[in-house]
């Protein structure tokens, strides 16, 4: 094909040169030119909570996904089935069936809330953690966020061989022909309604992957992101290494990052090659207190001449007295009992002058600003430093990080205003996935064997390198595992005061050891039981409530600061997080307004995830909403539209306008009024998503 250009090239006809042009690159554009892999049987994705019905296609919970029936008949807990590869008709069990929905179908989703954890009543900031295939959920976050979000972040599964992840029900092994073209398959079909999701100005996509599917999945991101810019950085994780036999021992895994439209990455601190990190070593912005200038003398400055007093059993600051007159003696000047007083003397004698004024000295003090020496039993002196002007500015800006302070309230200093560019290279002893991951994780989880969870300082990292300017981003991790990404969501934010929100989705798929001990105890896929050992719920939920709480599952508060900061882990965040079940809807009912209480938390979402997710206690539909908690409004009933206009008007505060009608028109004619808002007309506009959508 590049032997084919340069012909092209060479072609003196610039008409004829341009159309010949335009009709290679359409061609470059099919597979055959780019990443070649194989199509495989449609995913499929069984429904537990949905009914089975007379034409439902349905399969056995305990058999192959993708061996679809159709049911035919219903006869008490008896269902008649034609198979659809052969037509060959069945009987069997109606609590035996499950059933399907396949990659392409028409769905209608809708979230159910399952638990919350609120450790911020006062904060409008909920992130939210979604059960579900996440295909279906993504679908879901393309109608709720399309083009809004800043940053994904995905660690899928890494195609090992191992047990680490299904295609269709199925673990995939190593010894399967078509394996990588099936993580291919899959991969595809999620990245590219990612993509979707993806604010086109300015947003990131980030994924990690090692040595097994890196080459692949390079390919697969320069096919699907042609504008975007593609970086690769190699991540040391396990020191300690991972042992591949008669080859070299891994130590690292590869992140890739995507960059769209304007975004750029944010230095802040560390070249990531340091190989120590964290470290709270002062950099060297002290002046010293006294003046040693041609100005210093006690006598051109008197308003500087004044003690500064200590403990004489501590050493430690006590206090500052006012200033001396000139011909006032130091030795008459009062001392406070239990104290010695330290005056602005050079080391031949000569009084001088301290280098602020009294009433700046104690600001400086409050904000730790001054800096003291060291201090033996029985000294009645002790050095002082302050920080300048142009420091304290620096500080203010973010250009000058205060990592934490000494035991007299000194804020110890790092990262001066020009870090590092950071490398392509990494090699942070705090992205260790056993001591930082790991630990972390059965620290508050302490029944866990989850294999390979990331480190939450590395994760932290690759995340703030986008958006650690942003302090309002979305942040969405569709591969949730553990529930790092929002552990480190809520880190960052505790730490630069940040309201980035993040959206976490998990299946809630059970081990592979946990597959066999519950089958034996005759349970299965859709039994509580069985879902209650699903990742979902028995990792992921439980680490962030108790990473937002502080505490382990047993209410023990969490040990330790969380590294290069003073953040206690028991002090928790002041967060909140919902979880949800991903649902899904009759269109019929939908259409017909009849499951609003179910839609809500859907609506909750579009509007922002702004307070409490509102619930309905029962069916009976109000004429309408007005939740200013949220930031929200929904008209139900159009006939009162005028006192749903008046309710608006009392409530600046709401942003997001839901109207129910069938009546483009009435839509039209009802949001004229509402510029600034964001506006939406239901049911059309979630079922027109959905079904527009249909067959990607």
């Amino acid at each position: 094909m590049a032997l084919l250009q340069d012909l092209i090239q060479q072609i003196d006809d610039p008409a004829l040169r341009e159309r010949i042009l335009q009709e290679t690159n359409k061609l470059l554009k099919q597979k055959k030119f780019g990443l070649v892999f194989e199509e495989h049987l449609p995913e499929c994705t069984p429904l537990y909570d949905v009914p089975i019905r007379v034409g439902s296609k349905v399969a056995l919970k305990t058999g192959y996904v993708s061996d679809i029936y159709t049911v035919i008949n219903i006869d008490g807990d008896e269902v008649q089935c034609d198979r659809r590869e052969t037509h060959e008709q069945k009987i069997f069990k109606l609590d035996e069936l499950v059933t399907m929905a396949e990659f392409g179908e028409p769905i209608y989703p809708t979230l159910k809330q399952i638990d919350a954890v609120e450790n911020a009543p006062d904060s409008g900031l909920w992130h939210t953690l979604i059960e579900a295939d996440n295909y279906h959920a993504l679908q879901l976050l393309e109608y709720l966020y399309a083009e809004k979000v800043d940053c994904i972040y995905i660690d899928p599964p890494y195609n090992t061989g191992a047990k680490d992840w299904k295609y269709n029900n199925d673990y995939v092994d190593s010894s399967d022909a078509y394996r990588h073209s099936k993580w291919l398959s899959m991969m595809e079909k999620r990245l590219k309604i990612a993509k979707k999701l993806l604010n086109p100005k300015n947003s990131v996509l980030i994924v990690t992957i090692d040595e097994k599917e890196y080459l692949h999945l390079g390919c697969l991101l320069e096919e699907l992101f042609p504008e975007a810019r593609i970086q690769m950085i190699s991540s040391v994780i396990s020191p300690r290494g991972a042992m591949r036999k008669d080859m070299f021992t891994r130590v690292e895994e590869y992140i890739y990052y995507v960059f769209i439209g304007a975004s750029a990455i944010v230095p802040f601190g560390p070249d990531m090659l340091q190989f120590t990190d964290y470290e709270k070593v002062d950099i060297k912005v002290w002046a010293q207190m006294i003046r040693t200038s041609a100005n210093g003398p006690r006598t051109k400055r008197p308003n500087l001449f004044y003690p500064v007093y200590f403990f004489k059993d501590t050493g430690k600051y006590a206090g500052v007295g006012d200033p001396l007159p000139v011909d006032m003696p130091r030795d008459e000047a009062p001392v406070p009992d239990g104290c010695f007083a330290v005056f602005p003397i050079r080391r031949d004698g000569l009084e001088v002058s301290w280098a602020l004024q009294t009433e700046t000295f104690k600001m400086k003090i409050e904000k730790g600003y001054i800096k003291f020496g060291r201090w033996n039993p029985g000294d009645t002196n002790r050095a002082m430093a302050h920080l300048q002007t142009g420091t304290m500015n620096r500080i203010e800006k973010g250009e000058i990080q205060i990592l934490g302070r000494d035991e007299e309230g000194t804020v110890i200093l790092g990262e001066t205003s020009k870090p590092k560019r950071p490398s392509s290279l990494w090699n942070m002893p705090s992205h260790d996935a056993g001591s930082k991951g790991k630990n972390i994780l059965t620290a508050m989880l302490p029944y866990t064997d989850f294999a390979y969870p990331k480190s939450l300082y590395a994760v932290k990292d690759t995340i703030k390198f986008v958006v650690g300017n942003r302090p309002d981003a979305i942040i969405v991790d569709f591969f949730a595992g553990s529930g790092t990404t929002l552990h480190a969501v809520n880190l960052m934010n505790a730490e630069d005061g940040g309201h980035r929100r993040c959206i976490m989705i998990t299946n809630n798929e059970v081990s592979a050891d946990d597959v066999k001990n519950l089958s034996q105890q005759g349970l299965h896929p859709g039994d509580e039981g069985w879902e209650n050992h699903g990742i979902a719920r028995y990792i992921t939920w439980p680490r962030t409530v108790c990473s937002i709480e502080g505490h382990d599952v047993n209410g023990t508060p969490l040990k330790g600061d969380y590294i290069g900061s003073d953040i206690s882990m028991a002090e928790g965040f002041h967060a909140n997080a919902a979880f949800f079940k991903l649902c899904f809807l009759d269109k019929t009912s939908v259409a017909l307004g009849r499951q609003f209480r179910e839609l809500l938390p859907v609506l909750w979402m579009k509007g922002g995830a702004i307070g409490r997710c509102p619930v309905l206690k029962n069916d009976e539909l109000q004429e309408m909403l007005i939740l200013p908690q949220n930031k929200m409004a929904v008209l139900i009933d159009e006939i009162y539209y005028s006192e749903f206009d008046a309710e608006l008007s009392q409530h600046p505060e709401i942003q997001t306008v839901f109207i129910v009608t069938d009546s483009e028109t009435a839509y039209r004619s009802m949001i004229r009024t509402y510029d600034g808002k964001e506006c939406y007309q239901l049911y059309r506009d979630y079922l027109d998503n959905f079904r527009i959508n249909t067959g990607r």
